[in-house]
């Protein structure tokens, strides 16, 4: 019976291999992630100090992005118009948003959207599928619809075309 008693307290002092291990892997996980963690954001906090330091520079480089202006947008209503694919009559829906000179540009636009929704939806009317599924196709296209845009708005009031939405059925 002593016998017994001993094997109890021995096993009662030793705590099982499974707890030591899951406490090792716990701890383990946690220092990889307060690692990658600073790792993280020194890097992402060095570079803007490094950038600083270069003899002012820093200081030129944040005041030109504070003052960089963000682009003015004028969207347009998505367009849908039919495309012939080899014989077949398929669907066409594109959404345009236009880059404009200033805010005050979209006050000079907005008479003007019927004379370009009318002009784009003939030229989209006249594509093929394959004219405007590939990049190369969309980027001309791209540059057709700045082209009949710029002869109905006021002139350099849009800077650039982008398809926001652009699906063929």
């Amino acid at each position: 019976m002593a016998a017994k008693d001993e094997q109890k307290e021995t096993s009662e002092k030793k705590p099982s291999g499974g707890s030591k291990k899951k406490w090792f892997l716990i701890g383990g996980i946690l220092i990889t992630a307060i690692a990658v963690g600073a790792g993280v954001f020194f890097f992402m906090h060095g570079r803007g100090e490094a950038e600083e330091g270069a003899e002012g520079e820093g200081e030129n480089k944040h005041q030109a992005a504070a003052t960089k202006k963000v682009p003015a947008i004028y969207p347009m209503e998505p367009l849908i118009v039919n495309i012939h694919d080899s014989g077949e009559l398929r669907y066409l829906k594109v959404k345009l948003e236009f880059e404009i000179s200033s805010a005050e540009a979209k006050v000079e636009i907005d008479p003007c959207l019927a004379p370009m929704k009318d002009a784009i939806l003939v030229l989209l009317s006249g594509k093929q599928m394959e004219e405007i599924t590939s990049t190369e196709g969309k980027n001309r296209l791209r540059e057709e619809i700045m082209a009949t845009v710029g002869k109905i708005v006021p002139p350099k009031k849009i800077t650039r075309v982008y398809f926001t939405d652009f699906v063929v059925q």
